[in-house]
């Protein structure tokens, strides 16, 4: 998988997955590629920066540069820890909120999903939202043909 930092033609930045490059090529050849936020399919690759990595792959090639103010121990220790804590607490809320917007407005189809989104997409079907289940073959094999899925995001507490 690829990911991809990605502008609309009004300036609108937001990021995508891709199998590949080719199937980034193929999916805005397509005008699949719209902006989360315009919906504009008027969509380019941004510049990115790449991730530079050290010998075998272990941490970066050079150190990080070192910070230019001092802090107390007490605070540096507890700042950013209860940060993320917090940052990890929306987060989940939020994916909580997406999944159970999903699961209360789409059908779901169950095993069935590749061949209901293969119908849909090819108009077989008539368009509505669904989720389901799909193996990581459907899933690639779906997106190959040009067809959006996603994974409904799975939370820890749902795996007890």
């Amino acid at each position: 998988m690829i990911r991809y930092a990605l502008r609309c033609d009004r300036a609108h930045a937001f990021e995508s997955w891709f199998q590949s490059s080719s199937a980034y090529e193929s999916q805005v050849k397509r005008k699949l590629v719209t902006c989360p936020i315009c919906g504009s399919a008027k969509v380019d690759k941004a510049i990115m920066a790449p991730r530079i990595v050290g010998k075998k792959g272990r941490g970066p090639a050079t150190p990080p540069p070192e910070p230019t103010t001092t802090a107390a121990p007490e605070a540096a220790a507890s700042g950013p820890t209860s940060l993320m804590m917090a940052q990890e607490k929306e987060l989940r809320t939020k994916l909580k909120e997406l999944r159970d917007h999903i699961v209360k407005n789409a059908d779901n189809v169950g095993e069935r999903f590749a061949n209901e989104a293969r119908a849909m997409h090819y108009g077989d079907k008539e368009h509505r939202p669904i989720y389901g289940e799909a193996s990581p073959d459907e899933a690639k094999s779906l997106i190959d043909e040009g067809i959006e899925v996603s994974p409904l995001p799975t939370l820890p507490e749902d795996r007890n």
